[in-house]
């Protein structure tokens, strides 16, 4: 497994656990500060987007180029060799899709909890007067 694909694996366990975090139910203080510092992750963790995007793009590139292993004239090794890298494009695409999709729904999230937060402060403004 290349360096970049094990940089993408460790953010894509990182983007998770802070999703899961996000998600569970915690005292309204605790919330609030994991929704801070998740929010303040966000503009650097962007930079895992269009990292994952170029390594999608590679992956393609490399399925439209790679030799084709499925005539009779293919060995046992070959096959093999070929299923195998198939079998980890596919892996590597799933790990590409979802860096995106995690770091979309934790900003989704800390933007719901920011408007949810705005709007109790509006409602307790309006019931103060």
């Amino acid at each position: 497994m290349g360096l970049q694909w094990v940089i993408l694996a460790g953010v894509v366990a990182v983007e998770a656990a802070v999703a899961v975090l996000l998600t569970l139910p915690a005292p309204r203080l605790v919330k609030s500060r994991i929704v801070a510092l998740a929010s303040l992750l966000l503009q650097p963790g962007a930079s895992i987007l269009p990292f994952a995007a170029f390594q999608f793009l590679d992956l393609r590139w490399k399925n439209e180029h790679r030799l084709m292993c499925t005539s009779e004239i293919c060995t046992t090794e070959e096959r093999t060799r070929y299923e195998k890298s198939i079998f980890k494009a596919q892996r590597n695409i799933i790990l590409c899709v979802s860096a995106c999709l995690l770091y979309w729904c934790i900003f989704r999230i800390c933007k719901y909890h920011r408007e949810i937060r705005e709007l109790e402060e509006v409602e307790k403004h309006l019931k103060d007067q």
